[in-house]
């Protein structure tokens, strides 16, 4: 049989820059330098000032779970080895928001409010995905 393989995000040179800190073990979102405003997905321009004066900025990779689900149901056939898993949306300590799933901790544990890590997991040669787990 066939082995399945996970979909795999395909780096742009718009995204490049937080794939390569990713693969560094290093979480960065934008930071428009003329506002200041930091933001997440990876966009060509400010969303508050619609600057294109963007630069990358590490930030802690700390946050708090602000919504979550448990999934049981894969959403193909790659990812039903990986259920059931969890997935969140995080707020950093930061002030941007984004999705990623939790591991290495108890799915009773997880909870809106509860603070995480960022965590990177190695998906092929290229690629380590930023993940967080609950933090002590």
């Amino acid at each position: 049989m066939t082995e399945v393989q996970r979909p795999l995000p395909q780096p742009t040179q718009l995204t490049e820059p937080y794939w390569n800190a990713a693969n560094e073990e290093r979480l960065v979102v934008q930071c428009c330098r003329a506002c200041g405003q930091r933001q997440f997905f990876p966009r060509p321009f400010c969303l508050a000032c619609e600057s294109d004066q963007i630069d990358w900025h590490e930030v802690s990779g700390r946050g708090t779970v602000y919504t979550f689900t448990i999934n049981h149901r894969a959403p193909n056939a790659a990812m039903k080895e990986r259920l059931p898993y969890a997935v969140a949306l995080v707020d950093l300590d930061e002030g941007v928001r984004m999705m990623a799933n939790i591991v290495n901790s108890d799915f009773a544990a997880i909870a809106i409010g509860k603070r995480v890590k960022v965590v990177f997991e190695k998906v092929s040669d290229q690629i380590k995905l930023p993940q967080f787990e609950l933090a002590s």
